[in-house]
Parts: C-alpha cells; structure tokens; sequence
C-alpha cells in the first residue's frame, strides 16, 4: 500500500495549479495575538505543515482552560492526496465526531470566517518516502471516531499530561479507531519520521504546545520542538493585507 502512495504522489502534479484560491501568510512569530505582521507573501499549502486555529466558541475556550491551556483550540496537518491535490486531516473538525480528509484552501477558508488562523509551514521539505507516509496515515484515518472520551479525559486528575506521568503516558500507538485533534498531528509525524517516537507524546499533548514550542508541561516542554524542521507560525489569510 505504501508503495502504491509513493508512486502516486511522486507521479502527482505538484501545487495547488493556477487558478487556485488566494492564500496568504504573514512574518512568522510565537505569538498567538491578533496581530497581522506584514508583508504578506503568497502561500502554497504543502505536505506536513500544520493549521492552526482559534474561534470564539465560548465552550472551548473554557474546556481548554480547565486543562489548562489556551488559544489556539485547532490543529490539523497539510498532506498531498495521490491526485496531487492538497488536503487537511483533522480530528473533529467543526465541532464533528469523525477525523476528516477535506480540501485545503477551503477548509482554511471555513476557519478564517470563525476567526484567526496560522500556519507552521514546513522548512525542510518532506522527502517523497515521508510524503507518501504522511498520505497513508491521513487516509487510513479519514473516517475513524473523534476520541471524545479520551479528549473529556483531559479534564480529569486521570490524564497522561502531568510533571511526571508524561515521562511515562501518552506514548504513540500509531493506528488506533479514534484521534482527538492535536493527538491525531503529533500521531501523523510520528508515522511520517517527522518527530521521534521514543519522545512524542500525542495523548498528552495540546494544539498549544505544537504552537509554541513550549509548554508548561516539563518533559514537553524539553521534547517537543518542531523548530527548525517548521517555521514558527505565521496568520494566514484568504486575500492579503496591505500597509498602511
């Protein structure tokens, strides 16, 4: 199967095509504020960047409160279809119970009408063998439950995040029947290469930590760095903002 993607997605037409949708990133900063920091460059989506996104929902702005995080409240992960077209694999998006394959740009445009969106853009491409594992692992999951139980589990004294039971809970267990949002990003670059598998901790870890490269978590905060393998996040738009 593995080899069936590799050979589709290398013989893919690359990029999004001509008459593709606007799309736009800004200067890229560790900064989850409203600030949109000039100039503007064009972006186009590829495999193993990461989305982010904040909305206003009252609800999970508190949920992710009591677990004691913040802003952003979305992750999900770019990956390359065997037609060449870009998509996003997301847990749950919008609030659903599935984790989804959707179309890229459209479904960065559904977030942008909620509210704010960033992007950690890959810096070192993704080799085709990490490319065609990313595509596997997002189409083996396109379908599989929203881990909401497991998700409810992090506003109990019984979840894998702690000073000391990180060290030791919420290891990856590559395929499994459900993801929550951020688990499901952390699973796919495990699956990819992307981030080491005796380090990562995707049932432990937040859309927050991802964002940040810092966490207040300890064992996370000295393992999960995505620099200098992605840029820092950068806002991204549908048009772009000119200066004053």
């Amino acid at each position: 199967m593995l080899a069936l993607i590799l050979s589709a997605v290398a013989l893919a037409p690359a990029g999004l095509g001509a008459d593709a949708p606007a799309s736009f990133l800004y200067q890229p900063s560790y900064c989850e504020d409203h600030v949109i920091r000039l100039p503007a460059r064009p972006y186009d989506p590829q495999p193993g960047d990461i989305l982010f996104a904040a909305d206003h929902s009252l609800f999970w702005i508190t949920m992710h409160r009591i677990a004691g995080t913040s802003h952003p409240t979305h992750s999900a992960i770019f990956f390359r279809r065997p037609d060449g077209r870009m998509a996003i694999i997301e847990g749950g998006p919008h609030d659903t119970l599935r984790c989804t394959a959707l179309d890229a740009l459209p479904h960065l445009n559904s977030y942008e009408a909620k509210g704010r969106v960033w992007i950690r853009r890959r810096a070192v491409p993704l080799t085709e063998c990490q490319s065609a594992a990313l595509t596997k692992f997002a189409l083996d999951t396109d379908g599989k439950r929203f881990a909401l139980g497991r998700l409810g589990l992090q506003l109990t004294p019984f979840r894998p995040r702690g000073p000391v039971k990180t060290v030791f809970l919420g290891k990856p267990h590559g395929d499994r029947p459900s993801y929550y949002c951020s688990e499901l990003v952390t699973e796919a670059c495990v699956a990819a290469g992307l981030l080491d598998a005796a380090t990562a901790r995707p049932s432990a870890t937040y859309p927050r930590d991802l964002f940040m490269d810092a966490s207040l978590n300890p064992y996370l905060n000295k393992h999960l760095k995505l620099a200098p393998a992605w840029d820092p996040p950068a806002r991204w738009t549908a048009h772009p903002i000119a200066g004053e």
